[in-house]
């Protein structure tokens, strides 16, 4: 008989609840041993394909790189805004004629915005504009200056730059024609974060390329990593509005549609140099099989030093990425001569990141 039968539920309750029988012997030490090894494993198989992934891009970074793969005199460098706005003078643009003397730099890329959200370009933000112009067409022969114009782009959370408005797309082809009235020899675009597959970008791209041609000017962009496995964006845009990646079709679309595209191949979150330098091969040989041999292809090498998540200086530096660069141009397109790095950016970039570039890359 249940010892609380024939009592109220009250007298029940004081009795309080009746207890398990206790657990067989070694039971309880096969329970504490099975979870040792579940504490082990889980973290193991969510390791595996991590180290897998490393393990493939260190792999990537292993063999030599072909003879002649150095630059094609069609290099890039990105410059900090202070070359328009009255900041720099006569002498920084000596500096900067000695600093490119001998090496295959043809571009610069100046920051001469940022373009207002609405697609508008107030000219008070680069009124040193035209002095920096002629001064380099004097100093650096040669050489051509593009205005660098960029804008966050508006998410549901954020405020930003919305390109599915038509108004704010002929806004920013009117800012490419303001800009290129006064002077400079092409427009390079940096509009993030770009998804893959946006079809307003490339229309806006379309618009923008009719303007640069009727002027016999250079329409550049600056364009995000390719998935390094198939439809990565897709997947991490389960988990946020932004995936990092474009998908190598959308590259490619991207790159039919302007003279240059330069891939920013940095922030990449690679740990080690030569897991980061596997990774620019690869970033490499995915963009020269998409990219029209009329387009100049140009990778993106960081001139600067950061130590976060995204960025890990001792990982991502200028010897790791050129040597990415010319293992991926080896496999892929040894030959390709619309190549070339694009170096981000001016005011960081130290002695050693110039040394590497010029050793590296130009000799």
């Amino acid at each position: 008989m249940d010892r609380t039968e024939g009592t109220t539920p009250t007298e029940a309750a004081a009795e309080g609840p009746a207890q398990d029988a206790p657990a067989p012997k070694g039971e309880g030490k096969r329970r504490r041993r099975w979870l040792r090894r579940t504490a082990i494993a889980v973290p193991l198989l969510l390791l595996l394909p991590v180290l897998a992934v490393l393990t493939a891009l260190r792999i990537n970074y292993t063999g030599d790189p072909a003879d002649g793969t150095r630059t094609r005199d069609r290099d890039a460098l990105w410059l900090g805004h202070a070359w328009v706005d009255g900041r720099k003078k006569d002498a920084d643009v000596d500096a900067l004629a000695r600093r490119v003397k001998d090496t295959g730099i043809r571009d610069l890329y100046v920051h001469s915005g940022p373009l207002e959200h609405d697609g508008t370009l107030p000219k008070s933000v680069y009124p040193r504009a035209r002095w920096f112009i002629d001064a380099v067409h004097e100093k650096i022969p040669g050489v051509r200056v593009q205005a660098f114009l960029g804008d966050v782009l508006a998410s549901e959370n954020s405020e930003g730059m919305l390109l599915n408005d038509p108004d704010t797309r002929a806004a920013v082809v009117r800012s490419a024609r303001q800009v290129l009235d006064t002077g400079y020899e092409g427009i390079h675009i940096d509009l993030e974060p770009m998804p893959s597959g946006d079809r307003d970008f490339l229309t806006l791209l379309d618009a923008l390329r009719r303007e640069t041609r009727s002027r016999d000017a250079q329409l550049s962009v600056a364009a995000h990593q390719i998935d390094p496995l198939p439809n990565l964006h897709t997947v991490f845009g389960l988990f946020t509005e932004h995936p990092k990646w474009w998908s190598q079709e959308f590259f490619g679309q991207v790159a039919r549609r302007v003279d240059q595209i330069a891939l920013m191949s940095y922030d990449t979150a690679q740990p080690l140099e030569g897991t980061y330098g596997g990774f620019v091969a690869q970033q490499t040989s995915l963009a020269l099989e998409v990219t029209p041999p009329s387009t100049d292809l140009l990778m993106g090498l960081p001139f600067y030093y950061e130590s976060n998540f995204t960025h890990w200086g001792h990982a991502e530096t200028v010897p790791a990425a050129v040597r990415g660069v010319r293992l991926g141009l080896s496999r892929t397109d040894a030959d390709r001569a619309n190549f070339g790095v694009a170096l981000y950016i001016d005011f960081a970039a130290t002695e050693a990141d110039w040394r590497a570039y010029k050793e590296d890359w130009v000799r």
